[in-house]
């Protein structure tokens, strides 16, 4: 999901919260119709200062309106707190749905499998901006294969450090994960009031580049026979980098196991902290906050020096339901709405990362904050798994847990790893 300004973890986290009192959904069957007159109904989310995206989208829906006559669309904003229970009552009452809505990346193939969203493979390859569209921004519609909507905009994280200390104690931005980790501790040597570099034990997003760039991964597979490899020796590597930076040399358990991505991205920006890992929809937080004017952003570096660590590609999606009545209008209204001229609107208005390569080049070239981010996207990000499944692991705290564990010493990596691994497995079983 996207990560501006909320999180993604957050956010899928919410689908199983809200899921789970949702009523079950029926076969949402198509409605065979396609008309191509009437009333579209489109939900998109609701941002904490929304006006901006408003002016986007009414920009958008005026001139498709214009380009078809006797069509109107009519567009609510909604929570995105409420919004699972909200889409999966749409999926089962197609009477009272929209034709067209925004979700979360990682909301895909729940949706999916829930048999809500219209397959749009053949539209999605026949439409000719979709060959600039990054690859794992494509991989967050696909499922199976198949393709279930166009991504809307995408979020990544990358590595704040305050240039003020830096200077003062005659370091450089680290290179590689060890660097990072040495960097922090002499940082907390030296300035003992500040965590070399803030890190939480709740932050699933933040932690999971120091498995990928040690060659390790969440899972394998895909669809239906994901199995994870979490406990994979690769992937033990990367938990150990990351559950290394906690303790009193930097980061103390008791302050920082419980921390979140939001706790560490505010404990930079209110001066406590000489470095976190953040994504570009941080930058507002961290430019309110004490360490404005005295910070820079590099890409989190990877195992090799001078190399990028793959991120998390977090952002939402513009789907259509397979409900609509209104196929035709639907998608070239999603089309529209995802559109690069849209993508560099929004940015504009909301400074949400577009999906589109070309894109995000010009808007890096406008706004120089946005570089490290464009940098961190064009190394090649990482994608959860594409399973329903990954809602359950993800809201019941499985990767947290784990690093919680190895931080307060309760687990070793590997029965930590070990028990995580037959978590995720349960879930993938029961969701297949």
């Amino acid at each position: 999901m996207k990560l501006a300004p909320r999180l993604a973890v957050l956010l899928a986290a919410a689908v199983v919260a809200a899921t789970a009192c949702a009523p079950q959904t029926s076969d949402n069957s198509s409605s065979g119709k396609d008309e191509k007159s009437g009333t579209l109904r489109v939900w998109l989310f609701q941002e904490v200062n929304n006006k901006p995206k408003e002016k986007v989208v009414d920009a958008v829906l005026a001139d498709f309106e214009k380009a078809h006559e006797d069509t109107k669309v009519t567009v609510e904003y909604i929570p995105v707190e409420t919004r699972a229970q909200r889409i999966k009552a749409a999926f089962n009452d197609p009477k009272s749905a929209p034709d067209v809505i925004e979700f979360g990346n990682t909301d895909t193939a729940g949706y999916v499998k829930d048999g809500g969203l219209a397959d749009l493979t053949e539209e999605f390859a026949a439409w000719d901006e979709a060959k600039d569209a990054d690859p794992t921004a494509r991989q967050s519609v696909t499922v199976d294969g198949k393709v279930y909507g166009a991504p809307y905009f995408v979020g990544v994280r990358a590595l704040y450090y305050r240039t003020d200390v830096f200077d003062d104690l005659g370091l450089e931005p680290p290179k590689s994960l060890a660097e990072l980790a040495s960097t922090a501790k002499k940082v907390h040597a030296a300035k003992p009031d500040l965590y070399g570099i803030a890190v939480g034990g709740a932050y699933t997003y933040g932690a999971m580049p120091f498995i990928w760039a040690n060659g390790g991964e969440l899972a394998t597979g895909k669809g239906g026979s994901y199995a994870s490899a979490i406990d994979s020796a690769a992937a033990r590597k990367g938990i150990e980098a990351y559950t290394s930076l906690f303790g009193d040399g930097n980061c103390p358990a008791a302050k920082c196991a419980g921390m979140g991505g939001n706790d560490t991205v505010t404990a930079f920006a209110s001066g406590k902290a000489a470095m976190a890992i953040g994504g570009d929809f941080s930058h507002q937080a961290v430019e309110a906050g004490a360490a404005k004017g005295k910070y820079a952003v590099v890409p989190l570096p990877g195992v090799e020096s001078g190399s990028i660590a793959p991120a998390f590609a977090g952002g939402n999606n513009i789907g259509v339901l397979k409900s609509t009545s209104h196929r035709t209008l639907a998608v070239d209204l999603m089309q529209r709405l995802a559109s690069k001229k849209a993508q560099a609107d929004l940015f504009d208005a909301m400074g949400f990362l577009p999906t589109f390569t070309d894109v995000r080049q010009q808007v890096a070239a406008k706004e120089p904050f946005v570089k490290p981010f464009v940098d961190t996207l064009a190394a090649g990000t990482k994608f959860v798994p594409a399973s329903p499944a990954w809602a359950t692991i993800d809201s019941s705290q499985v990767l947290p847990t784990m690093f919680q564990e190895v931080v307060s010493g309760k687990k070793d990596v590997g029965d930590a790893a070990g028990d995580a691994a037959r978590k995720m497995d349960d879930a993938f079983g029961s969701a297949g």
